[in-house]
Formats: structure tokens, C-alpha cells, sequence
């Protein structure tokens, strides 16, 4: 029998792993020298659902945190953005850490409520706490109230007077979230702690009685995610430059979406959001414009996998080409008989 744990790669393994990921990030890396605005646009976005669709998937793949409310912490990231900008005056690319600093002190409190629920009470209850939040920054008339706000024009000029010169800052910062996010994660699940959340996920009784302190694991592991979170959706409406509470605290667009890309691509695994990301931006450029067939597709693909493929499209790619780009479990070593 062979037990997970964490452990380095094989030395022979390891290099080709670390030279496909750098040849891939220098590739993304050189993106604005030479593609276009609308190009850059579309990869940041895309960069930006990789990296919420891998901490969700840390949450729920792992702790066993099934969120439906983690638009809060996207709304909460920007309106920090914008308020720190508009009301105090702090250059937006100096608010972009503050407004993940500031949602992972939220995410301590609202935490405690959520963590009072289990199970399907759970799911509800953050998606109740994340509407708190959408009403609540609706009535901020200095924030636009429900309409929104956008960012003043001597404010974007602080980041660059060239619109050119702002998508690629925005295009590179948000490049290395992506990189660092996964990179982290990668980290995370080779360590001791890793080895704590896998055990969750797969019994939370069984870790418990093996001395993993569950409930102290999932809290950082909720509250990391969503201070990164934060910083993400304070990124994405520096990017947008407008901000308003119905697309702020979008369950569509920052949950539903991100759900779907995890559940596609493989839940438990790094590559499967990857997988599940890409797939739906593929779909979206090629059938959009079919309306409401498109979303009935989607929900169609949705339920095939779910039916055919519980662990997603990498369960059924990755015991085929027999190589894993991330890794995150190891055989223990046999003593000697």
C-alpha cells in the first residue's frame, strides 16, 4: 500500500518540470512586446480566472470548503481599490496589496459566522453573507451607491499616461499573481500542511483522530484565499475602471464561472482548473454568440462530465500520458525486509 506524502521529485523529473514552466511563463512574460491591446486584455482576464479557479479549488478540493460567496471578497478587493484611491488619494498600484490585506481581515470575522454551518448550510451561508456585503456597499453614495463609480482619469494616469504602458503593467502584475498563486499551492500541497488538507478532504474524522487540527487549517486556508481574492478582484477593476455593486458582487461571473472551471478541468489536482479554464474560454470565443444554446451547452457539458468523468477531464488525460506537471503526492518509501 502506498500513503501520500509529501518528498522531491526525482532529480531526472524536476528539471524537465521546472524548464516547461519557465519556457511557458517567459513565453506569457513577453506577451506585451509584442501582441495587442485587446490580446493582452483577454490574457489577463483569462490569468485572472486561472488563479481565482485554483484557490477555490484549494478550498473546496482540499479543506472540504464548498463557497458560493467568494464574489464577496472579489467586490471587497475592489471597493477597497477605489475607495482608497478616490477617497485618500493612494496611487492604485499602491492600493492593489491594501485591498487584499483588507479582505483577509474581513474574511477573520465573516469566517466565524460562516464556520458555524457545514455542508450545504456552508455553501448558502457565504452566498448570503457575500449579498450582505453587495447591499451593504450599494448604499456608499460617495461610492457611486448602486450604480457604481468610476475611476477618475488623473488617478489611471498615475499607473501611466500611455494606455499601452497600463495594460502591459497590468498584464505583467497580474502575470505574476498567477504564477505565484500556483506556485504557492504547489508548495503548499507538498508540505506537512498539504498532507493535513488532503487528509481532510478525504476524511475529516480520520484527520482529526490523527492530530491534524482541521478546524484551525481550514480557517487560514479560507482566510489566505480570500485575501488573495481580494487582491485579484481589486486588479480586475483597476483593469475595468469602473466599479459597481451588481457586477462587483457577481455570483455569475466570480463564483458560478469559477465553479464550472474547476469542475470541468478536475477538482483536487492543480492541472484541472488549468484544463477547465482554458476549455471554457475556448468555448466562450467559439459559441457566445449562439445566446442562450451557448449557457444551455455549457450546463449540458457540465452534467456529461459530472455523469462520465467525476474527477473532471484530467482524470481521464492524466493516467494516459503517464505525466503529472504538478505533482502533489508521493509514494512512501519502502522500509527494507
Amino acid at each position: 500500500m502506498t500513503v501520500a506524502m509529501p518528498g522531491r521529485l526525482p532529480r531526472s523529473v524536476m528539471p524537465v518540470r521546472l524548464a516547461i514552466l519557465a519556457a511557458v511563463v517567459l513565453a506569457m512574460a513577453s506577451v506585451p512586446l509584442w501582441a495587442s491591446g485587446g490580446s493582452q486584455r483577454l490574457l489577463v482576464e483569462f490569468m485572472t480566472y486561472v488563479a481565482l479557479a485554483q484557490l477555490w479549488n484549494l478550498m473546496a478540493g482540499y479543506a472540504g470548503l464548498i463557497s458560493i460567496g467568494q464574489q464577496a471578497f472579489v467586490g471587497l478587493g475592489g471597493y477597497t481599490l477605489f475607495s482608497l484611491a478616490i477617497l485618500a488619494g493612494v496611487p492604485p498600484l499602491l492600493a492593489l496589496p491594501v485591498a487584499g490585506f483588507v479582505a483577509a481581515i474581513v474574511a477573520w470575522p465573516t469566517a466565524l459566522v460562516a464556520f458555524r454551518l457545514s455542508g450545504p448550510y456552508f455553501a448558502i451561508g457565504t452566498w448570503v453573507i457575500a449579498e450582505v456585503y453587495r447591499l451593504g456597499f450599494a448604499q456608499v453614495g460617495a461610492l457611486g451607491g448602486g450604480s457604481g463609480i468610476s475611476l477618475p482619469v488623473g488617478l489611471v494616469k498615475t499607473i501611466s499616461a500611455d494606455r499601452g504602458t497600463r495594460d502591459s503593467i497590468i498584464y505583467w502584475i497580474t502575470l505574476a499573481a498567477c504564477v505565484a498563486v500556483i506556485g504557492c499551492i504547489w508548495a503548499l500541497m507538498r508540505s506537512r500542511l498539504g498532507l493535513g488538507l488532503a487528509a481532510i478532504r478525504d476524511d475529516e474524522v480520520a484527520a482529526e483522530s490523527a492530530g491534524v487540527v482541521t478546524r484551525r487549517l481550514k480557517l487560514q486556508v479560507y482566510v489566505i484565499c480570500a485575501g488573495v481574492t481580494g487582491f485579484l478582484g481589486a486588479l480586475i477593476f483597476l483593469q475595468k475602471l469602473r466599479i459597481s455593486p451588481e457586477v462587483a458582487f457577481s455570483v455569475n461571473d466570480w463564483t458560478v464561472l469559477v465553479i464550472f472551471m474547476v469542475v470541468i478541468g478536475g477538482i483536487g489536482s492543480i492541472e484541472g482548473p488549468l484544463i477547465g479554464c482554458l476549455l471554457f474560454f475556448v468555448l466562450r470565443e467559439q459559441f457566445s454568440d449562439w445566446g442562450s444554446w451557448y449557457m444551455v451547452g455549457l450546463g449540458a457539458l457540465s452534467v456529461a462530465t459530472m455523469l462520465f468523468a467525476r474527477g473532471g477531464l484530467w482524470s481521464l488525460i492524466a493516467p494516459r500520458i503517464g505525466f503529472r506537471l504538478f505533482p502533489v503526492a508521493r509514494a512512501a518509501p519502502r522500509r527494507p525486509s
